[in-house]
């Protein structure tokens, strides 16, 4: 049995589905929606490269160190992105969340913080997660600063830990989460949902 079993996660008009090769068309234009695989220092895949990208995301799936998900509209089943738990580790009871993206349409609205709050509740309450992990680019100032507003605490920096599509090496920041403080985090979540004009003005 995997650690990550496959579910749809849902919740405010989105829904998290195992990404499948369905989605082919649906990811490539989310991608497309501001041609999200320009930018360096994210891992989106070109349109014609979607179904290479999901492919890749299954077999991890079948070695079970990710598990993706399509980011969808619930009511249309229209796609809006892709994010997965990555690096498990069922061992030490440890997940990371990454390989997120969205269309430019869905950035800046209450769409990231719905996801959060599904993956993180999934993880801390149904898998017994001890820790929850991300990692970003040194460069991605705006995923760090989303990753700190969730709550998670800085664990460090790995220094020219990976490769960057335009063939530069990158530093890697880490951050983490533990299963004692993700209550105070929950409620910082649903806070964020629930004030009035959230879904205008959320920025996570």
């Amino acid at each position: 049995m995997a650690f990550v079993e496959p579910i749809t996660l849902s919740s405010r008009g989105i829904a998290l589905v195992p990404l499948a090769l369905s989605h082919e068309v649906g990811l490539g234009a989310a991608a497309a929606d501001g041609e999200l695989w320009k930018l360096r220092i994210t891992s989106v895949p070109e349109p014609q490269d979607t179904r290479g990208y999901i492919e890749t995301a299954l077999q991890m799936r079948e070695a079970g160190n990710r598990f993706a998900f399509a980011v969808t509209e619930q009511a249309t089943g229209t796609v809006l992105g892709s994010t997965s738990y990555h690096d498990i580790l069922p061992a030490v009871k440890r997940v990371e969340i990454g390989y997120t993206w969205y269309a430019k349409r869905c950035q800046r609205t209450h769409v990231n913080t719905t996801c959060k709050l599904l993956m993180l509740s999934h993880a801390f309450e149904v898998l017994g997660c001890n820790v929850v992990g991300w990692r970003t680019d040194n460069f991605n100032h705006a995923s760090q600063r989303a990753i700190e507003r969730l709550g998670a605490r800085k664990d460090g920096v790995i220094r020219g830990h990976a490769m960057r599509r335009d063939g530069t090496i990158r530093d890697t920041v880490m951050y983490s989460l533990r299963s004692g403080e993700w209550p105070e985090v929950k409620a910082q979540l649903l806070y964020l949902l629930d004030k009035p004009r959230a879904q205008a003005n959320d920025k996570e």
